[in-house]
């Protein structure tokens, strides 16, 4: 596998000599490298290998256990959302509450990357009611300084800390496909950065494309908190003028909820649950 060895640069200007020279200093064979380049006043050499790459059994083999975690929990609603919100910001205080009526409403198994903030705001509000948690967990989020393959409050077998991002990836869309009609699934994305970016256009384009959701259709929610998404939604406007997504098709794919309350019904009405077993606890 590829590793990389960084060398400080003398000079903000960049020459082959110096690299060799920094090279052969540490007896490092300029043969075995694949390229050499200088980024913010540094050599990054990365050294290339002639063994074959394992990672690709590995990765099988991780989500193949993704599989049998989801298989064990039970699939359930799928939650994307920002690890930087922790307890005393609004949306964290948001979330927790929507953790709790979704998994009380849809009596299901609640998913997450099994991470803080709001992650685990949805977490914790399942637990409130006593409904089942699981999720795929890495090594470190985004804002975390250290790394860590253990959570701090879930028991070991509700949850798989994944080596690799594809794995988790496969994890959290599989945990919302629904199999069979009774299955009462959903993904929903709260606030967030890069990652619940990076979750919620894949899981878009695979609602797009038919690969998930064509026979059993998943209801995709994206909870605009304090108009958090207007600005991202105003974009997509602004694409349909472009001609890079047809008029109405992102709206199509995925519904926008401004407060907790409104999106409960929706899920309510999508699962036909009858109008007298309505258990919100919120107006």
């Amino acid at each position: 596998m590829a590793s990389q060895i960084q060398l400080k640069s003398t000079s903000s200007s960049w020459y082959k000599n110096d690299v060799q020279f920094f090279v052969k200093n540490m007896n490092i064979q300029t043969s075995n490298f694949k390229f050499l380049k200088l980024h913010r006043r540094r050599v990054c050499v990365c050294k290339c290998s002639n063994e074959a790459r394992t990672s690709p059994n590995e990765v099988r083999k991780e989500i193949q256990k993704c599989y049998e975690l989801i298989q064990k929990r039970g699939r359930g609603v799928v939650y994307l959302g920002s690890s930087r919100m922790g307890p005393g910001h609004p949306h964290y205080e948001k979330t927790l509450e929507l953790g709790s009526e979704v998994a009380t409403l849809l009596d299901c198994t609640t998913w997450t990357g099994v991470g803080p903030g709001l992650m685990d705001a949805a977490t914790k509000g399942a637990l409130r009611v006593n409904k089942p948690v699981g999720g795929f967990k890495i090594g470190r989020e985004a804002g975390e300084w250290t790394a860590s393959n253990f959570h701090s409050y879930l028991p070991s077998e509700t949850y798989l800390t994944c080596r690799f991002f594809s794995a988790r990836k496969h994890g959290l869309v599989d945990a919302a496909v629904r199999c069979s009609a009774s299955d009462r699934t959903a993904v929903i994305a709260l606030p967030g950065g890069v990652g619940t970016l990076d979750e919620m256009f894949e899981i878009l384009a695979l609602i797009q494309l038919e690969r998930i959701g064509s026979e059993l259709p998943v209801p995709f929610l994206v909870m605009n908190y304090d108009s958090f998404y207007s600005k991202l939604l105003a974009f997509l406007d602004d694409c349909e003028e472009w001609g890079t997504v047809s008029k109405g098709e992102v709206a199509s794919l995925w519904k926008v909820f401004n407060g907790n309350f409104e999106a409960l019904e929706y899920l309510r009405e999508f699962y036909n649950i009858p109008q007298d077993e309505r258990n919100h606890r919120i107006e």
